[in-house]
């Protein structure tokens, strides 16, 4: 695999099983229960005798991103092996999200795992989760804000090093100018993949914003960028549904442009092994949201802290490509990748 960043310091995984997850008010909420269940079939048997903990795990999941999906089959599994109730709610609007985690905080709830897309907004209401005695980490996004705001943990990947990767990839197959598409304003950790794109690559890199929550409005945003500049050769994304829009924009526009994304699905790995897609850079979902989850069980039953309190955990960069695709792929369709 090339420039493969592998993880460190990654928590202990054991055997999973069936888990019973309970709901929050609040926007787009939702739990486990049978799902968990489901999620967690093909692990052996066996689960944590400790006492039921419930842990709420809040992000900024806007409708129909499937990354999400994937983080939350990971956090699924870790609290079907630590006998939790896992509850599971999101919004991609900051002023929503942090009601969110204001719900998890009036039910009492014994542990918080919440993403830092807006860390602003999100720095009140953590801080009275701390306040209460609630343990709380960050997953996916916050990396520069974790400590800051009293986290316990982060689990994730540098953005910035991973759009970093992504440029120098793109120095490597000779690419002379890139457009990097944000589909969310204000969304640090995009802004920070996009920012490192441009401090690596030693071409071209232009900025193109698009309403993530209107995939027909990305296609012909995308599509009309592509028109008007026919020495754009490379359209980077950064996430997997947009990446498969933009295959589309690139065909309807009548671009060579090849398009190279972040993050991962099952579709989209099967767009890499046709070639329709050049590589993608691969976070690891799954295992932020199963490492968040379990490091709550491992603080609140053995005092454990990942990365010493101090450091995150790294879940990526690495790259997928034609060269290694089929060895994700099978995982990719079990929604584990």
């Amino acid at each position: 695999m090339d420039r493969t960043f592998r993880s460190r310091r990654l928590a202990p995984a054991v055997a999973l099983a069936a888990a019973v997850a309970l709901t929050l008010a609040g926007c787009s909420s939702s739990s486990g229960g049978k799902k968990a269940e489901e999620s967690a079939a093909d692990a052996s048997a066996g689960r944590a005798d400790t006492p039921r903990m419930t842990v709420a795990l809040v992000t900024h999941q806007a409708p129909g991103d499937t990354f999400w999906d994937i983080v939350r089959k990971g956090a699924e599994a870790a609290a079907a092996k630590d006998n939790i109730k896992l509850v599971y709610s999101a919004d991609p609007n900051a002023g929503n999200q942090a009601n969110l985690v204001q719900n998890a905080i009036d039910q009492k709830v014994d542990g918080i795992a919440v993403t830092l897309a807006k860390p602003d907004a999100l720095k009140a209401v953590v801080g009275k989760a701390v306040a209460a005695g609630i343990p709380v980490v960050g997953l996916n996004s916050g990396l520069a804000d974790w400590k800051k705001l009293g986290l316990l943990e982060f689990f994730g990947q540098d953005e910035s090093v991973a759009g970093e990767a992504l440029g120098n990839r793109l120095n490597d197959v000779g690419a002379k100018k890139a457009v990097c598409v944000i589909h969310e304003q204000g969304n640090v950790g995009l802004t920070q993949r996009c920012d490192g794109v441009k401090k690596s690559f030693k071409g071209t890199t232009e900025i193109l914003y698009v309403n993530g929550t209107d995939m027909p409005s990305v296609k012909s945003t995308i599509t009309a960028k592509l028109k008007q500049d026919g020495g754009i050769d490379h359209v980077v994304t950064l996430g997997a549904p947009f990446a498969l829009t933009a295959v589309q924009s690139v065909q309807d526009a009548g671009s060579k442009a090849k398009v190279a994304t972040f993050d991962l699905n099952k579709d989209l790995t099967g767009a890499i092994q046709k070639g329709d897609i050049e590589f993608a850079v691969d976070q690891q979902p799954y295992l932020q949201g199963y490492l968040a989850v379990d490091s709550l069980w491992l603080y609140k039953n053995n005092g454990n802290y990942s990365g010493g309190g101090v450091q995150p955990v790294l879940t990526g960069p690495a790259f997928v490509d034609k060269s290694n695709v089929d060895k994700v792929a099978s995982f990719a369709a079990k929604g584990t990748r």
